[in-house]
């Protein structure tokens, strides 16, 4: 491993892989350029149900605001946590932590496209998978499992769409976690395999629907001997703006920080997810985090709120402008 690779020196500035991308995505993409290696984004996810909830929280134990603002589109019943009826909500909130100044990320725990919403968590998006030759049609236009997913996908699409019209950028990261088994997207290596499922969606939001209000972020989790290598289900630069890795060992290893910022060559890193927030002594020691996000309730139940003090008024941690507060 060259050590240029993770310094500070090695990230190179590059226009988002979109070309229509828009001047708000555009100047997104330049702030995380500039503060690799210097500072990291603070970030708090929050279920479709509670809406912001836990960022709020986060607010009243550090005095900070969040920088990011973390939110999911569901996929179960109506009432539910990960509730689907809770998506115009969703997006309106999105527009007003814009407008405070957050930044906004979004994803999407999708339905299996074997299936029609609402689904159950372990009926459908973990555990439940998609043979060999469901997978292979899922990838085929014209099979009736692609037209499913296209619908499914489109339903997303709409609102992102609204989004932009708002003109509201958004860090995306769609199928998080694809590297392990656990989703049903989830460890297929090759050309075929999630690479292809991710260009896919890609394509079809960014050449269908135009959705250039989009920052794409391929979002890992830590290789080990049970999860495949970043690179086996890498899309390709072409198609990605910032790498992520989600971390809830509480260890943050070198070699996956090091490894994530190889693949990237010079791009945006950032913690997708952690349970435990890094400690300042983390963000010294591996500076190129752009941003971190603490996962909903993880908060308070695995960070006490000295720590997560510590971490808010730290040197490299980058909260909301305050006059945004």
């Amino acid at each position: 491993m060259t050590s240029s690779v993770i310094t500070p020196s090695a990230v190179v500035r590059r226009a988002p892989v979109n070309p229509n991308a828009t001047p708000e995505v555009r100047a997104l993409l330049d702030h995380l350029y500039e503060i690799s290696g210097s500072r990291t984004m603070t970030g708090q996810h929050n279920t479709p149900r509670e809406i912001s909830q836990y960022s709020d929280e986060a607010q009243t134990i550090t005095g900070q605001y969040p920088a990011v603002w973390g939110q999911d589109f569901g996929f179960s019943e109506d009432g539910d946590m990960d509730g689907v009826n809770f998506r115009p909500a969703i997006v309106a909130e999105a527009i007003r932590q814009h407008a405070a100044g957050s930044i906004v990320t979004l994803m999407w725990h999708a339905v299996r496209p074997t299936e029609d919403e609402p689904v159950t968590f372990e009926g459908s998006i973990c555990k439940g998978k998609l043979d060999d030759d469901d997978w292979a049609d899922l990838i085929t236009p014209g099979t009736a499992i692609h037209a499913r997913w296209t619908q499914q996908v489109d339903v997303i699409a709409g609102f992102l769409t609204q989004l932009k019209e708002a003109g509201v950028p958004v860090i995306w990261r769609p199928y998080h976690e694809l590297n392990g088994a656990w989703f049903w997207w989830g460890a297929r290596g090759g050309a075929d395999g999630y690479a292809a499922l991710y260009r896919q969606m890609y394509d079809r939001f960014v050449h269908v629907h135009h959705l250039d209000n989009l920052l794409w972020v391929w979002n890992a989790s830590t290789p080990n001997e049970k999860i495949l290598p970043y690179a086996d289900c890498y899309p390709g630069h072409e198609y990605v703006d910032a790498l992520a890795v989600d971390i809830y060992a509480n260890e943050f290893y070198q070699p996956a920080y090091v490894g994530l910022a190889e693949l990237a060559e010079g791009r945006p890193i950032a913690l997708g997810e952690v349970g435990n927030a890094p400690t300042p002594e983390i963000l010294e020691a591996q500076p190129l985090w752009t941003w971190f996000m603490i996962w909903t309730n993880f908060l308070t139940k695995e960070n006490s709120p000295e720590d997560l003090r510590a971490l808010f008024h730290s040197a490299r941690a980058l909260n909301r402008p305050a006059e945004s507060q």
